[in-house]
């Protein structure tokens, strides 16, 4: 498959790069400035500056920019709005990063994560802006998409185990509660989705 990633330099989108690379895929990474990369393919543009002869021939375009602060939150929906009208009509399918927060914790899908007492103060701004990213992505008609969410426990130093669980659009823990996969594991289940064209998932590492 021929697969771009855009955002490639972080941490989601560099591990999903490389997964699908040593998986045997053609990954073109999408960077805003090239570094000592090893990829083979790269185009150096920020995502708001892409067209479409860009994106023209993949299977696969991953968005894996991140944005932490609030003056930055917006790229979450315009970026996702400009790929959107890139991509829309055609067979290339978008796959977003999502966030755990916009999970559902209830079978009527009405309510999230992210509704709970107990949600952290300190990353609702970033959920909120991740929740209403999904709620636009829902509102395109032409546009194959599929959001990736991790657990709510992301671990950037967490174990390349190969022990994970593909769900669906339900938040859920394992037999201890917890809610947690590694980037490494997280980004072996990306790819698996990818090549098995799932519809929106949660990943999480099993015990």
């Amino acid at each position: 498959m021929k697969i771009a990633v855009i955002g490639a330099h972080g941490n989601a989108g560099n591990l999903i790069a490389q997964e699908a690379e040593q998986k045997g895929h053609e990954v073109t990474a999408i960077v805003r400035q090239k570094r000592n990369d090893n990829f083979e393919h790269i185009i150096e543009k920020d995502l708001m500056n892409l067209n479409k002869e860009d994106l023209a021939g993949f299977d696969a375009v991953v968005n894996a920019v991140s944005a932490w602060t609030e003056e930055t939150f917006d790229i979450h929906t315009t970026g996702l709005s400009h790929l959107a009208n890139l991509l829309e009509g055609t067979d290339t399918k978008l796959l977003m990063v999502g966030g755990a927060g916009t999970l559902y914790i209830n079978k009527e899908h009405s309510l999230q994560v992210m509704d709970q007492p107990g949600f952290p103060d300190e990353i609702k701004p970033l959920g909120k802006a991740l929740r209403a990213n999904l709620n636009r992505l829902r509102s395109f008609s032409n546009l194959r998409w599929t959001y990736v969410t991790p657990a709510f426990e992301l671990d950037i130093d967490g174990a390349k185990t190969g022990k994970y669980i593909i769900g669906g659009e339900e938040y859920f823990t394992n037999e201890k509660s917890e809610s947690y996969i590694s980037y490494a594991d997280f980004a072996l289940a990306f790819v698996e989705i990818i090549e098995n064209d799932y519809t929106r998932r949660t990943c999480q590492r099993y015990w």
